[in-house]
Formats: structure tokens, sequence, C-alpha cells
């Protein structure tokens, strides 16, 4: 087992950084039903509902499990699914990863307000009704704004998108009605530079992806990472296969950082961000958030929502078992990260869910959601001594999986 001083000097000189290993059963978990994880992820697999996926488990202080399924894309000779290596487009996981935790890092500097109007942080936007619009209902996608602008199609360059999203409408009024919103994760990620004066992809490397030993999550790849990652689409608008290239349009637009898309990471180094919030926002020694603002921004606050965070309303990628304290989110690609403060359990899967099928079709969405929620379930079970384990998961059942 890697000790936590050698780790530390494996990720100062940017060598993928897992955590340490433990067997399940030192962390109160049955090896025996965790083993079901394999099985259902090769079903996915075998089914062509994703080229390959990266799946890490962890309790308490070390990763369970940590494996790679299939490979890169549908090719005979594609690099193997490393977890420690393959890098994915994380889509929405960057409204947690990078912007909330932005967010957080500044909350406890006192030089933010939740409950301060945006306009107090971009001038630009207190216009009309916005200039209601508070930094928590951004947080809580209860701004009004709406979902999406289309901006790969409205703007020619970054900065005419920024100015598309700071004139953003309002769809209603704020407060009133919980839409979710990639604009209002767009327009937080402006205050954050604005209040941090650095762009938002320098900030949180700095404050949290750099001191965590997060030497693979990035927004824009470069190419040594870009060699890396799994692909997305083969074919779009923009005309060629998208490989370590943000997949979404918005984000694209805005010259691939955004508040709410944009980030590229591994299975390995969000392993290392699950870990410092499951202890409160310290990994090795090294604090990047105080426990009473992981504490407060996961806490249910609205509906279904945490500030930035999705909290499990079960079913769905959190599965039917994890406690109602459960945090997480989920990203179009086909990725998704879910904390379990109760249990002292993450469960990770990053796949590339988007990426078309030798026949040209898109996987039906069905096996990458039965996939993630029987993760997340067999993670729970395996905790769980005195749970039943049920005799079938949603993969055995493959409802939905053939078109």
């Amino acid at each position: 087992m890697l000790t936590l001083p050698i780790l530390a000097l494996l990720c100062t000189l940017g060598t993928p950084c897992p955590l340490p290993t433990r067997a399940p059963d030192s962390v109160g978990m049955s090896a025996t039903r965790l083993a079901a994880v394999d099985r259902v992820m090769e079903r996915g697999v075998n089914a062509a509902g994703f080229p390959g996926a990266a799946v890490i488990i962890g309790r308490r202080d070390a990763t369970v499990l940590s494996r790679g399924y299939g490979a890169l894309d549908w090719a005979a000779a594609s690099p193997r699914v490393s977890p420690e290596r393959t890098l994915y487009d994380l889509a929405s996981l960057t409204k947690v990863v990078a912007t909330t935790s932005a967010v957080m890092v500044l909350y406890d500097e006192h030089r933010i307000a939740l409950d301060a109007p945006v306009g107090r942080y971009l001038p630009a936007f207190a216009r009309g009704s916005k200039s209601r619009v508070t930094i928590r209902q951004l947080l809580e996608h209860r701004s009004g704004l709406p979902s999406g602008r289309n901006l790969s199609s409205l703007a020619k360059s970054p900065a005419r998108a920024r100015e598309l999203v700071l004139a953003t409408s309002l769809e209603h009024e704020p407060g009133t009605v919980e839409l979710y919103s990639d604009v209002g994760m767009d327009v937080l990620g402006f205050v954050v530079e604005a209040i941090s004066h650095e762009a938002l992809d320098h900030f949180v490397h700095r404050r949290v992806f750099a001191p965590l030993g997060m030497t693979s999550t990035t927004y824009r790849p470069g190419p040594a990472l870009r060699a890396r990652a799994a692909p997305t689409e083969m074919h779009n608008r923009r005309g060629h296969p998208l490989k370590g290239e943000v997949h979404d349009g918005d984000a694209y637009a805005l010259g691939g950082v955004a508040g709410h898309a944009g980030l590229f990471s591994t299975a390995s180094d969000l392993a290392r961000f699950a870990q410092m919030l499951l202890d409160g926002g310290t990994l090795g020694g090294t604090r990047i958030i105080a426990d009473s603002t992981v504490a407060l921004f996961t806490h249910r606050s609205a509906g279904w929502r945490a500030l930035g965070w999705d909290t499990c309303a079960g079913g769905a990628s959190c599965g039917q078992h994890m406690s109602e304290r459960a945090y997480g989110h989920t990203g179009f690609t086909g990725t998704s990260l879910w904390i379990d403060p109760d249990r002292g359990l993450y469960v990770i899967v990053l796949a590339n869910w988007l990426h078309e099928r030798p026949d040209g079709l898109t996987p039906p969405l069905a096996i990458l959601a039965d996939v993630r929620a029987d993760v997340a379930d067999i993670a729970t079970v395996a905790a769980d001594s005195d749970r039943a384990e049920p005799s079938e998961w949603r993969a055995d059942r493959m409802i939905g999986w053939r078109r």
C-alpha cells in the first residue's frame, strides 16, 4: 500500500495519484457482494452501452474497488480504460467539482455572500428583475434563468458568448421555480472570476486541484492529456471527432472554460476530491474547505437541491439505498459522482456513453442508467451487512436495452 507521504511526492511530480487501496472487509464491506460490480459493468460493455468505463468505490480513507472496463472507443486495438489514466469529459460534473468548489473557497474567505445579489459582483447583470437574483438562487437553480442559450449558433467568439450569457432574460421570477440552468452556473463562474480577479480554470487549479494532487484534472487538456482522453461524439457540427475537446456546445462557445461544463478528469482524481469532502474539506493534512462549509453546501435546501449539489431522491444514478444526506451530480456524457457521508462512502462511474456505436447509433440511455444505479446499490448493499442482497440487478433484467 502506498503511504500518504509517498503519494504526495508522486503528485508533486505530476504522476497520476491514486488513494491508498484497502480490502473491502477492512472497512466493513463485503467483498463477495462488491464483486457484482464486475458483472454489471461487463454486461453494460457487452451490450454496447458504452465502449468503456472507469469505476472507483471508496469507503472511509481508502478505495476498495478501482477498475477499468472496456476500452476508450469501439476499435479492436483501442487502449483499455484505466481509472488512473483515462480522461473523461465530465460535462455537468463541472458544476460541482469546479464552480461550486470555487464558491465554497470564496465563502470560507468571506469574499462572497450567499444571499447577496449577483449584481454586487457583476454590475452588468443587475438589470430589471435580474437585480433580485442572489448567489444562493444560482446555486439552487432557482434564479429564473433558462436552461441554456445555444451559444454555439449565436456567438462567433468567447467574448460575445459571455455578453449573451450576461444579457440573458429571466424566464421566471427569481426564487419561484426550480429550473436546472447551465446559464446560471455560467454566471456563477463569472462571479468567481470577478471576485478572484482570476480566470475560473486558473483559480480552481490553484486553490483546489493542485493542492489535492489532482494532476489530470483540467479544462482544455493539452496534447499529452488529450492522448489519454476517451472520445465523446464522432459525428457533430464541428466536423471532427471530439477527443479531449469539450462536447457541450455552450462551453465550447465560451472558449472551453465554463461554469457549467468543460472540465476533464480521471476517476482516480475524482476519488481524491470525494475523499476530501468526506473528510470535511481536508486531504492528507491539506485543508481546502472548512468542514462547516462542506456541511452547508451539501445539505438539502430547496427541493432535492443542495447548494450546487444534487441530493439522492432514491433511484436514478444514486440507486435506491443511499442515505438522505447523500449528495452528488451527473454529467450528460455519462459521468456520475455520489457521496454518502452516513456510510463514509463514495461511488464514481465515468463512461463515454455518447460515443456512437459502430452502427452509427448512440447507445440506449437505459443501459447507462441501469449500470450507474446498480453500481451505487451494490456499493451500499456491500456496506450494509443487515440489508438483503437482491436476487438480480437491473443489468440482469436489461429492460429497454435493445432498440
